[in-house]
């Protein structure tokens, strides 16, 4: 039998769906923080956000997504004094590729960037996929991008270890996130981020 004496005491649970595959096509809402939730990125006034230095690098880095990710698109996106909250549009040409974004009568973007439903054979890529071109790996570079240019001005700047994400299933979730995006910083002291 193996030691079982630390098994799993220092292994932090995922708060990934298990059933997901996080490299297939789909919407997905993300929200980063920085440690301890440091106000790096800029301050809000008047409802209005004044971005750092670093807060503009944060702004670059995520709109430079697409440039080292060639499949994915970027839907609403602010950058808020410590975290950022961005939707992240997995659009690969491939046989996970959403059925809507094959329907030429689709009005909008927004539309085909839906999670879909899957079929038990795409459940079971899930287990054995490659762990590339997924969101994990779209996150671990725009953190990286991020750390290592705002470190040139701020060598304490840290992110905190994990994120949190929310599969979007259906058009009336990704307007109303989209909504919640755009107004974050006029509602920043009701925000659950919020900090002095």
């Amino acid at each position: 039998m193996k030691n079982s004496k630390f098994r799993n005491k220092y292994r932090t649970e995922t708060t990934r769906l298990k059933s997901w595959n996080y490299g297939w096509n789909g919407a997905y809402f993300v929200t980063i923080c920085t440690q301890n939730r440091e106000h790096f990125f800029g301050e809000i006034s008047d409802a209005a956000l004044n971005l750092s230095e670093l807060g503009r690098i944060a702004h670059q880095c995520w709109n430079d997504i697409p440039n080292y990710h060639p499949y994915v698109k970027l839907g609403e996106f602010v950058v808020m004094p410590n975290h950022i909250h961005g939707i992240i549009i997995i659009d690969k040409p491939v046989e996970t590729q959403h059925l809507a974004s094959q329907n030429e009568k689709t009005p909008s973007h927004e539309a085909q960037s839906i999670a879909p439903p899957r079929t038990s054979k795409q459940s079971s890529l899930n287990q054995f996929g490659p762990q590339s071109n997924n969101l994990a790996s779209i996150i671990r570079g725009f953190k990286s991008g991020v750390t290592k240019d705002a470190r040139r001005i701020r060598a304490d700047f840290k992110w905190q270890p994990r994120y949190h994400d929310h599969i979007i299933r259906d058009e009336e979730s990704f307007q109303r996130i989209s909504e919640y995006i755009k107004t974050n910083p006029e509602n920043w002291m009701e925000d659950k981020f919020y900090r002095r």
